[in-house]
């Protein structure tokens, strides 16, 4: 069931729009703030506020790759994955970060408090490799920005 506070947020987000359907995204993405993930039951709750079939918002979910179907740690770690990042060394990154985190990309800390995420782009192409952290981007990584960034998050 959605709570006062995200139904709240998503009749906010419906009135700026010309239809309900229109708030798809942003409806899952109040959910996802709120709980950190969209389960199945969530998206029976916004199919029923929004008149769009679950299946739906389950094709939007799962083609746009920055809601999260299934739980994620305390903080997300988007890992760059695009050519320039590539071109610049994202895959030593990826392998530090993967490493000093001990979970694959993919995967979730032990003790949860990192998930870790390739993404298609970041859009900082001139500042490769990238990640984001949360809602912070790191950019023109090494592993020593890598380290300071890291202890930015409990």
């Amino acid at each position: 069931m959605l709570t006062t506070e995200e139904r709240q947020e998503i009749e906010e987000k419906i009135a700026e729009y010309p239809n309900r359907q229109a708030v798809s995204i942003d409806a899952m993405l109040a959910v996802q703030r709120h709980r950190g993930w969209v389960s199945d039951e969530s998206l029976r709750d916004l199919s029923e506020v929004l008149g769009v079939s679950v299946a739906d918002l389950d094709g939007v979910a799962t083609f746009y790759n920055l809601i999260h179907r299934k739980p994620v740690g305390k903080h997300v770690a988007l890992i760059c994955d695009s050519v320039s990042c590539w071109l610049m060394g994202s895959d030593k990154v990826r392998d530090h970060l993967c490493a000093r985190l001990s979970t694959p990309l993919g995967g979730t800390t032990a003790d949860g408090r990192f998930t870790l995420l390739p993404i298609v782009c970041l859009g900082a192409c001139d500042h490769a490799p990238t990640m984001m952290i949360d809602d912070e981007l790191y950019e023109d990584l090494d592993e020593e920005r890598i380290e300071e960034a890291l202890t930015q998050y409990d």
